[in-house]
């Protein structure tokens, strides 16, 4: 059984930051594309970041460009998103997601149709 499961969330003051991990059993995350997105109440689920397997493509939203940044850490079988410079609009649940369909993809989306396992998401909450 496939599952997907976030880390690292918690409260930062603004202009801080936090380290988000992804990671999953019964699947190896290594080979597939893996997205993150976020939830705030009331509103729809934002793309914000994709590393695609191959050649480890990364796509950003504009929201989060440059604060952002994600890689892979292979020690850890894990995909790591790292938030910066957080304003109190990045606050929300943040998920992870891989898709199966993606073995050794050169590309990613941040659109999250393609995405069929889910993690069931992280808290972040930026607050002074």
């Amino acid at each position: 059984q496939v599952q997907v499961a976030e880390s690292g969330g918690g409260l930062v003051q603004p202009g801080g930051s936090l380290r988000l991990s992804c990671t999953a059993s019964g699947f190896l995350l290594d080979y597939y594309t893996v997205g993150w997105f976020r939830q705030a109440p009331g509103k729809e689920r934002e793309g914000i970041a994709c590393i695609s397997s191959n050649d480890g493509n990364k796509v950003f939203a504009d929201s989060v460009e440059g604060r952002f940044t994600v890689f892979r850490d292979f020690v850890k079988t894990a995909v790591v998103l790292e938030l910066n410079d957080l304003k109190p609009e990045d606050a929300g649940t943040y998920f992870c997601a891989a898709d199966s369909m993606s073995y050794f993809a050169r590309s990613c989306t941040i659109v999250p149709g393609p995405y069929d396992y889910w993690g069931q998401g992280t808290q972040v909450t930026v607050s002074s």
